[in-house]
């Protein structure tokens, strides 16, 4: 094939797609194909031999309930912060002085930047179970409680920090991406509110939440994806032995079957089931939002 052909209007196109379509098979497509075969095999150091559905009948198991129910319940509380909290963030910088919003938004912005492991291990120093730490000598200097023992208190407890470090990352993140949808509604809308005499917040409702409802969409799903996808934070936190099983995920029960005890077919036949239910409630999320109806 010459140069000239390589350079037509038929061919370019594809040639320039190529480098995508290769990454999407090589990098998603094959994996997932991969693990679907895996999933119905028992895999042993040397050998595998199919075993029907085996996994997928003994998956269910204790450990399985108790990592989905940590993982539903991280996403449902990180999605009802993550979501309202930048909204009304990106709003008010958005309203405010330009040379202050550049200052904000780059404070908001930093935390999404450092590393997961480190940003996890000066958690576990600012709630470590010692009275010096940061954050018992605050509540014992204001309310007079007593040190917690943040790690091993308990499911209340290990919540509040596996969520609290998903906050403090991705504030910034969501505040970015509700500030470029504000860009794009149209500064004529809100001129007209002010002619007619609306206050800041009937804009708010009737101008601003509309019409940032694309922007929302996309930052529900992919939230939801963050929040099912979660296993850094909670095995930085308690290096994947959280007591009572209090910070088990279920990506982190995926490594414990898979790393831990050698089970990578049942760990495949967890990660097909998750891909699953992480697809229907994207689907359910999108379906509530409206996105499947036809514009009339």
């Amino acid at each position: 094939m010459s140069i000239g052909q390589l350079n037509s209007k038929k061919i370019a196109p594809y040639i320039f797609l190529l480098p995508f379509f290769a990454s999407l098979i090589i990098f998603y497509i094959y994996p997932v194909i991969n693990t679907i075969i895996l999933s119905f095999q028992n895999v042993v150091p040397g050998e595998s031999s199919f075993i029907g559905m085996t996994n997928y009948r003994n998956m269910f198991t204790p450990d399985f309930f108790q990592a989905l129910s940590v993982t539903f319940r991280y996403t449902v509380y990180t999605i009802l912060i993550l979501i309202p909290g930048p909204l009304v963030l990106s709003v008010l910088l958005n309203s405010g002085s330009r040379k202050w919003n550049t200052v904000f938004r780059a404070m908001f912005f930093l935390p999404s930047l450092v590393s997961v492991v480190v940003a996890g291990t000066v958690f576990r120093l600012i709630f470590a179970s010692s009275g010096k730490a940061v954050i018992n000598a605050f509540l014992n200097m204001l309310f007079g409680i007593k040190p917690i023992n943040w790690l091993l208190g308990g499911p209340m407890h290990a919540m509040f920090l596996m969520v609290a470090i998903a906050v403090w990352r991705w504030t910034g993140v969501n505040i970015i991406y509700f500030m470029s949808g504000l860009q794009q509604i149209p500064g004529e809308l809100y001129e007209a509110a002010d002619i007619d005499g609306f206050g800041s917040l009937t804009k708010f409702m009737y101008i601003t939440l509309p019409l940032l409802k694309p922007t929302t969409i996309f930052v529900t799903v992919i939230s939801i994806f963050g929040g099912f996808a979660m296993f850094e934070e909670s095995y930085i936190f308690w290096s994947g032995q959280s007591p009572n099983n209090v910070g088990l995920t279920m990506v982190g029960l995926i490594y414990k079957k898979g790393f831990q005890t050698g089970n990578i077919g049942m760990a495949s036949a967890i990660g097909i089931v998750l891909i699953i239910i992480v697809l229907f409630v994207s689907l359910l999320a999108l379906r509530l939002f409206g996105f499947f109806k036809k514009e009339e």
